[in-house]
């Protein structure tokens, strides 16, 4: 017998936490998200509640957990694009086709009540968050900032009338294809900042980048994701959301800012310490050993993680990525201890980024997909 139940209380919401913590123990490629963080779905003060509604449910098969699903209704995403959309996320299922169905049911069920027409998904309150879903690259490691499911979902969800929307890839960046790609790289990047009055932007540390560039960043990011698939407007929690997410992790030795001669961002990239050594084969708590490994992944990281690229439109067409690509090269090149750097979720689409990583030395093993379908 197969019940779903939506979720209300203390208990319930520790059991919707908890599901795929169980159902993932012991797969290494899986890196849970942290903990702590997930819990605030669930507070009154969350900071998406003032632009979304949002619904969880869980499956229970014979009295047993089997499954949860997160319902999203993005209200200034619907606004911005005259749509009547939910979202779905956070979906987990044992191998299981009536209990897939029972969880897509109820949260289309509840999209319909909501007087909503489509739904699509995986895909949380923003781009912020984890979205798609993972269809190739099982048999490589997860990270911090993509998702990692069950091989069957796909199965699960295309079942149950899901078409594809987009899909996004995932590579891994070796570094130039040789040293000659390097130094043409650097004589190609002199004369652009040459002809366009352009310079990289410096900072003493994480919280003087930020202190410095955070406020660019965001008008730039707006201005650079107003088109992409699934983006939303940043508002103010979202900013301040994202500097704390990034507060103890970034480092000007990752990063890249580019400024014009008013010192304003026309084009930049965020790099972190991939934390995949720290938390995988853990539950997303904070413990000292996570914590240690914490500390040790930001000192002596073995790859990297490209978490934000933006680029202003205006500079998209004079060359300005390859300033980018240049410092990520460099990056890679000068610590022999990186073995990659993990472009995480680029559009497939998106011509103007997938067309950056061509300068490197690459694999793309990794493909997520983000399913609609009309209610």
């Amino acid at each position: 017998m197969i019940e779903i139940k939506e979720v209300t209380s203390k208990k319930e919401q520790k059991a919707f936490l908890n599901f795929p913590l169980d159902l993932y123990k012991g797969n290494m490629n899986y890196v849970p998200a942290l903990y702590m963080d997930e819990k605030k779905i669930f507070r009154d003060d969350y900071v998406y509640n003032t632009s979304c509604d949002a619904v969880f449910f869980n499956a229970y098969k014979d009295g047993v957990i089997a499954g949860r699903v997160e319902g999203i209704i993005q209200k200034d995403a619907n606004a911005k694009n005259g749509e009547r959309r939910a979202r779905f996320t956070r979906f987990e299922s044992i191998d299981d086709p009536q209990v897939a169905k029972a969880l897509l049911d109820a949260a289309e069920n509840w999209a319909r009540s909501k007087g909503m027409d489509t739904i699509h998904g995986p895909i949380g309150y923003s781009d912020l968050e984890k979205e798609g879903l993972l269809i190739e690259g099982f048999d490589v490691p997860g990270n911090f900032e993509t998702t990692y499911n069950m091989p069957y979902y796909q199965a699960l969800i295309e079942g149950l009338g899901y078409k594809k929307e987009v899909d996004y890839t995932g590579s891994f960046l070796y570094g130039p294809e040789s040293e000659e790609t390097l130094e043409e790289m650097e004589q190609l990047v002199q004369f652009i900042f040459k002809r366009y009055k352009l310079h990289f932007g410096e900072s003493k540390n994480g919280r003087d980048f930020l202190k410095k560039y955070a406020g660019g960043i965001f008008e730039l990011l707006d201005k650079s994701y107003e088109g992409l698939y699934g983006t939303v407007p940043f508002t103010d929690g979202m900013r301040q959301l994202m500097i704390d997410n990034f507060g103890l992790v970034i480092s000007p030795k990752y990063s890249a800012i580019i400024l014009d001669q008013d010192e304003k961002p026309v084009c930049f990239g965020l790099a972190i310490p991939s934390l995949t050594r720290a938390f995988r084969g853990t539950r997303g708590h904070i413990t000292p050993g996570v914590a240690l490994r914490f500390v040790q992944c930001l000192k002596h990281p073995d790859a990297l993680d490209l978490c934000i690229i933006g680029v202003d439109p205006e500079y998209l067409n004079r060359g300005i990525s390859a300033a980018l690509s240049l410092a990520i090269m460099k990056m890679l090149h000068q610590d022999p201890a990186l073995k990659y750097a993990d472009t995480c979720l680029n559009l497939e689409d998106n011509y103007a980024i997938q067309n950056q990583w061509k300068r490197f030395r690459r694999d793309t093993p990794k493909r997520y997909r983000t399913y609609v379908k009309s209610l």
